[in-house]
């Protein structure tokens, strides 16, 4: 059944994150993973923010996680930055049950919709910080507590003007690598060639990282088996847009 949608979120749904342009974390104070977007909540959303959101949805706390207190297991453990509607998300948690998915995203509509999926394909192996990715990194990951990853599609920012407020830049990369255990990975996926390229020097650059890619496939990688062409991918493929992923593992 389509959901119908609700013309403002319905009470008791989490507000909306202030708004914050992701910048140069070298040298803004105040950075953001994200830019706040508007959008409306479905009243499907709604319902799985109150049957499924208290156990899957965290309180964000500036203090270091426990993944296994949180996941009420011992499992390897990774996290999504920007997961969109969750999608890929679902996605990936249900292909491989056995690893925990740690996800960011301030979207409130987005979060709904990855709560509704969950509660539809009965997932046990996803929560949910409706938080800053960047104040989670800085305050709840200590270091070497990760086994990945994920950052698929972040904002491109096209106009040259606007490149400095990419997601992907080097002092985010390092937190992520410190915070990688060895031979965890950091998979990063964009339509946007131009992006990919910043990508993958940026990666390139990091002295903790190393590239699974070779020097001939470009030092890009092949799509990883587990990551799923979303709606938005298949239809960028079909309008002749390419996909890059960039792969890289911590030494």
């Amino acid at each position: 059944m389509t959901d119908t949608t609700s013309p403002t979120p319905p009470a008791g749904l989490p507000a909306e994150s202030p708004e914050g342009a992701p910048a140069d974390t070298a040298h803004h104070r105040n950075i953001r993973s994200f830019v706040r977007r508007t959008g409306r909540t479905t009243l499907g959303q709604a319902k799985a923010f109150a049957d499924v959101g208290p156990q899957f949805l965290l309180p964000y706390a500036a203090a270091p996680a426990d993944f296994e207190a949180i996941f009420q297991r011992a499992a390897p453990t990774i996290l999504e930055i920007g997961f969109g509607m969750g999608e890929a998300t679902a996605h990936i948690a249900a292909l491989v049950p056995e690893k925990n998915f740690l996800c960011c995203e301030v979207h409130t509509p987005g979060v709904g919709a990855l709560l509704k999926r969950i509660g539809e394909k009965g997932l046990a192996n996803i929560r949910i910080l409706q938080h800053d990715a960047v104040e989670v990194i800085d305050n709840m990951l200590p270091p070497a507590s990760l086994d990945g990853v994920h950052i698929f599609f972040p904002d491109p920012w096209h106009k040259k003007r606007h490149n400095k407020r990419r997601l992907i830049q080097a002092p985010l990369i390092a937190k992520l690598a410190a915070r990688l255990k060895p031979g965890g990975y950091l998979h990063c996926a964009t339509d946007w060639q131009p992006y990919a390229e910043q990508i993958l020097e940026v990666l390139a650059a990091e002295p903790l990282l190393r590239n699974t890619a070779d020097a001939s496939q470009g030092g890009y990688a092949p799509k990883p088996a587990y990551r799923p062409l979303t709606k938005f991918e298949n239809r960028g493929i079909k309008l002749g847009h390419g996909v890059w992923d960039v792969v890289f593992t911590r030494v």
